[in-house]
């Protein structure tokens, strides 16, 4: 009876062990400062953005994105089309082996559509990130003020006071 079970479990590692080693792509990646960007209220989309770092010697692909605070939330690209940027859905977002993929503003990113809730900076949204393999990778993403349309006000202020540059 215990040669039984000694066998039985020696097939299982042998059937499921190579999975088990192997990890999943969720495993191999690392994500870097994720955010959200905080939006004015009443607003009904956001965006994500953050590093994806694959540390694995193997190419993966970001396949999907879920979470509860907005109705759905999709993979996103900008293209060039006749001097206009314009907003793609894409079906993944490639993740070459040993290299990290920006996902930020003007390129790709984390499109978050139809928003349950006003995002202010300081808040936390929960999203998934979901891999061809299925695998998923869970994140607290932090909302954020972007300072752009601040800088550019900034920028195109004119003070006499001070010498202009032409």
């Amino acid at each position: 009876m215990k040669l039984m079970s000694y066998l039985a479990v020696l097939m299982m590692g042998l059937l499921f062990g190579p999975q088990v080693v192997a990890g999943t792509a969720a495993d191999d990646i690392s994500i870097l400062d994720p955010y959200v960007r905080a939006m004015p209220p009443g607003q009904p989309t956001s965006l994500a953005f953050m590093g994806i770092m694959n540390n694995s010697n193997k190419d993966h692909a970001l396949r999907d994105a879920e979470g509860t605070v907005a109705k759905k939330l999709e993979l996103h690209t900008h293209i060039l089309k006749n001097g206009m940027l314009h907003m793609r859905k894409v079906e993944k977002i490639d993740l070459p082996a040993g290299k990290k993929v920006m996902l930020q503003s003007g390129g790709m990113h984390v499109m978050l559509i139809g928003l349950k809730q006003d995002l202010k900076p300081g808040d936390m949204v929960a999203i998934n990130l979901v891999f061809e393999d299925g695998s998923k990778k869970k994140l607290d993403v932090p909302v954020r003020r972007i300072m752009m349309m601040m800088k550019k006000q900034e920028e195109m202020r004119h003070d006499h006071a001070m010498p202009m540059k032409h």
